[in-house]
C-alpha cells in the first residue's frame, strides 16, 4: 500500500525556489526566522500573531549548522532541520517554510522582500540589520512580545533536571 505524503509538506521549499514562490503568495507577506527546535505554546502563539499581520507567513528555519553557531549548546538543535520544518509546515498559520545557512537571514530577506519582518521577544528592532534591509524597500519590522514562561532552552534544562 502506498502512502501519499501529507499536503503540508508542499509548504517546504528550497532557497532557490523561495523568491518565485513568495512572490506568488497572497500579499502582504510576513517573514520571521528562527531555530524552532522544540515547538511549544510560545512559538505557536507567536506564529499566529505574526500571520495576523499579513495574508501569508514565511518562516525561515536556521539550518542545523547555522543553529549550532548560535551557541545554544553542543547538542542543539535537538531536532534536525527537516523535522523542524515539517512541524512548522503543519501549522495552519504558516504559509511557507524555507531554510537559511547564514548567521542571520539578511541575504534571504533581500531576496524575498517581505512587506513585514517580525521577531519574537525583546529584540531592539532598530539595531537589527534585517530591519534596515526591510525598511530600505518600504517594509516594516516589529517585535512580538514573548509569551511569558515559554523557552526551548528552559524547557530542555527542565527535562534534563
Amino acid at each position: 500500500m502506498s502512502r501519499e505524503a501529507p499536503a503540508f509538506l508542499s509548504k517546504i521549499i528550497g532557497r532557490q525556489q523561495a523568491a518565485a514562490v513568495v512572490a506568488a503568495l497572497p500579499q502582504p507577506v510576513v517573514f520571521t526566522n528562527g531555530v524552532f527546535d522544540v515547538l511549544h505554546r510560545g512559538h505557536v502563539t507567536y506564529l499566529a500573531q505574526a500571520r495576523a499581520l499579513g495574508a501569508s507567513l514565511v518562516v525561515a528555519v536556521n539550518t542545523d549548522a547555522s543553529a549550532r553557531r548560535l551557541g545554544k549548546g553542543p547538542d542543539r538543535p535537538l531536532n534536525a532541520q527537516q523535522d523542524r520544518a515539517e512541524v512548522l509546515a503543519a501549522l495552519e498559520s504558516v504559509s511557507l517554510v524555507t531554510f537559511f545557512d547564514e548567521d542571520t537571514p539578511v541575504a534571504l530577506i533581500s531576496e524575498l522582500r517581505p512587506q513585514v519582518y517580525v521577531k519574537g521577544g525583546d529584540y531592539d528592532m532598530s539595531r537589527l540589520e534585517e530591519t534596515r534591509v526591510v525598511q530600505s524597500y518600504g517594509g516594516r519590522a516589529l517585535a512580538i512580545p514573548f509569551v511569558e514562561g515559554y523557552s526551548t532552552t528552559k524547557l530542555v534544562e527542565r527535562i534534563r533536571g
